[in-house]
């Protein structure tokens, strides 16, 4: 019986399990949005939010906790500086989980995970579309 074992093993022994949700983690801040296993990104939810709220501390302590877990001194910096920065009035809840398809390989259940507040840059570029080319029937106007 599982009683009061908390977390999923992901076919992995201890360290792999953790290198593995380390690098999901700095990848999931470095990108902002990342596709993975359903299972995968269940788990990581709870290492990204404290590190979003250990960013919004600000601290020198808490920027050691972080680069700790994290693999990269870039991603620290852009978590402190940026992404916390975002989440300041907000109290928890720092990321979504988006079911985007079924695996071809083995069917597995593929979820993208982002953060909540993403910058809108991408969604301005997909916006502003280039004009409409004039059909075969309109005649074209030569200037």
């Amino acid at each position: 019986m599982r009683h009061r074992e908390k977390g999923r093993q992901l076919g992995r022994q201890t360290k792999h399990r953790w290198a593995l949700f380390r690098n999901l983690v700095t990848s999931l801040l470095d990108h902002e949005r990342i596709e993975t296993t359903e299972a995968k990104a269940k788990e990581i939810r709870g290492f990204t939010d404290r590190m979003i709220t250990l960013g919004k501390e600000g601290t020198l302590p808490a920027r050691r906790r972080a680069l700790a877990f994290l693999r990269s001194k870039d991603v620290v910096s852009k978590l402190f500086a940026d992404v916390a920065g975002r989440f300041k009035d907000r109290r928890g809840g720092y990321t979504r989980i988006v079911k985007t398809r079924r695996r071809i390989g083995d069917g597995g259940e593929m979820v993208a995970i982002e953060l909540v507040s993403r910058p809108e840059a991408p969604a301005a570029q997909k916006s502003s579309s280039p004009p409409a080319q004039p059909s075969a029937g309109e005649p074209q106007k030569s200037v």
